[in-house]
């Protein structure tokens, strides 16, 4: 998943259960302006993934895993806004057939999330008066 600075859905991908997310970064960051920061977690710590970010402009703020001989430094404080992702799955999880993965077909679960997204952007642009 791919979030803006608000925390709202820009991308997403779904992946098998046994594959490792990283094999689908570079379909994520297709054609995708990343100007700036892009923050991930340990599990995106690798060279391939920070030298595409990087390839594309922005500065990856990516913590290296414990297994890993050279350390990567990160600034903490952008490191921090990575919950904006983990906020993200947990209001995902407020629509009950998405997080009891009612819909067991992958197109119909892509539809579900694509919808719950999208309520998701209404609400945070909705009129307030």
């Amino acid at each position: 998943m791919v979030v803006d600075r608000c925390g709202l859905p820009i991308r997403f991908v779904i992946t098998p259960g046994q594959a490792s997310d990283k094999t689908t970064t570079p379909e994520l960051l297709a054609d995708l302006a990343l100007t700036g920061d892009v923050v991930a977690d340990r599990g995106y710590y690798a060279q391939a993934i920070i030298d595409l970010i990087e390839a594309r402009g922005a500065k990856a703020h990516i913590p290296s895993q414990s297994n890993v001989r050279v350390r990567r430094s990160v600034d903490h404080q952008i490191y921090r806004q990575r919950n904006l992702v983990e906020r993200f799955f947990n209001r995902l999880k407020h629509f009950r057939a998405i997080a009891t993965r009612y819909h067991k077909l992958a197109r119909n679960f892509i539809a579900a999330i694509a919808l719950a997204s999208a309520r998701l952007w209404i609400r945070q642009y909705e009129s307030t008066t």
